[in-house]
């Protein structure tokens, strides 16, 4: 028999008999004693977790510590009260006997055993709705277009009935910040800020994402990016939390130009955000079905012989990439029409034959396409390639 399992509730009854009912001592945290100390964790996406330290005055024997909540948004179910190791009586040890649920009332009461008067340092724990977040990015380019200065910045906004004079806020990236909260106010913090951060700008056609400028005629969109991959230096110690990102570029002349805005999606260490820029109106891509054929393998199965062509004009001044991604299912359904199955395929002998197999996978293909500067007389060179794929039994 486990002897050692009785000698703890035989010694709190042993101290309740000691304590007479004058000695019971209530105290009310929320309105006193007041904080010490406030952290506020923002890392989950819908809730805080809020952590309070304050100095409480105990009596020898047991005391009823009340706290409440009224009009709060304080999950009930989640408060925790801890008695702090080093408190502020050495001699003081105190342990948290039992918790009870007033009727009808937002509080409830720890019942607190303490072997000597004295005061303590407790902390409460709880996790609070109503303090929301979100990050937002303010990213200005270089004159050339190589690198860029982002700055990430983070707002809070407090509707959960509640102020703190002076609270510790860590969002789950950055810095921790201190900074009072009052009742329904918004605060805003530069968390941190990224300079000489190298970027390339890409130009893509995908006839499935982007569309068409003009679908009589054939012509593509070619959406411009900003990419700028989470790696080196201060960049890339943490993830670039969701956001909108506000996309200016230096104008030469002492200000910025506005270029966009974007809302940039999550992006873990190492990963590249593309900020959106706008449609390029200096890259022209007309893309038309060249050739469809099919031939019959057997029964009811085909074989599809397909060439996609390409015709690409660049106005601008400068050279530049441009990427052209292809759907291999949107294709087939072009030329076939819709089926549940995954099309079986294989690449053709057309000027894109080699897809970058970073950013291809089974059913869509990049490529990417060098295009030189007009000419000096202001004319484009036209480039011209195709993309040629066998579909196998096809129905």
């Amino acid at each position: 028999m486990n002897r050692n399992r009785w000698l703890y509730p035989l010694s709190i009854l042993l101290l309740l008999s000691s304590v007479s009912l004058e000695a019971i001592a209530r105290i009310k945290l929320t309105t006193l004693p007041v904080r010490e100390r406030v952290a506020i964790q923002l890392d989950h996406p819908q809730i805080a977790l809020v952590e309070e330290e304050r100095i409480v005055p105990l009596v020898k024997g047991i005391n009823q510590v009340d706290f409440s909540w009224a009009n709060t948004r304080i999950d009930p179910d989640t408060l925790v009260l801890r008695i702090l190791a080093a408190s502020v009586e050495p001699a003081l040890n105190a342990q948290v006997l039992s918790v009870s649920y007033p009727p009808n009332e937002n509080a409830l009461i720890w019942s607190v055993a303490a072997n000597v008067s004295g005061t303590a340092r407790v902390r409460i724990s709880y996790v609070l709705g109503g303090l929301s977040k979100n990050f937002h990015y303010r990213a200005v380019a270089g004159r050339d277009e190589a690198t860029l200065e982002l700055a990430q910045y983070l707002q809070v906004h407090n509707n959960a009935n509640e102020a703190y004079e002076t609270a510790g806020f860590w969002a789950g990236v950055g810095q921790r910040f201190d900074k009072p909260l009052g009742l329904n106010e918004t605060k805003e913090v530069q968390l941190s800020r990224f300079a000489s951060v190298p970027i390339r700008k890409t130009y893509t056609c995908d006839p499935v994402a982007s569309g068409y400028l003009d679908r009589a005629q054939d012509k593509l969109n070619v959406p411009m990016h900003y990419v700028i991959r989470n790696a080196g230096g201060a960049l890339g110690q943490e993830p670039l939390p969701t956001g909108k990102a506000r996309i200016f570029q230096d104008d030469g002349q002492g200000g910025t130009a506005f270029l966009g805005e974007d809302r940039g999606t999550f992006t873990p260490p190492d990963d590249e955000l593309e900020l959106y820029l706008g449609l390029a109106r200096d890259i022209a891509v007309r893309r038309t079905l060249d050739r469809s054929e099919r031939q019959r393998i057997a029964g009811n199965l085909y074989r599809y012989d397909v060439t996609l062509k390409y015709e690409i004009e660049n106005f601008k001044d400068t050279p530049a990439i441009l990427d052209i991604a292809e759907s291999v299912r949107q294709i087939r359904d072009q030329v076939h029409g819709s089926a549940d199955r995954d099309p079986e395929w294989q690449l053709g002998d057309g000027t894109l034959r080699n897809p970058d197999l970073e950013k291809s996978d089974a059913d869509k293909l990049v490529f990417h396409v060098e295009l030189p500067a007009r000419a000096a007389d202001g004319q484009a060179q036209k480039q011209t390639h195709t993309l040629r794929l066998t579909l196998n039994n096809e129905w």
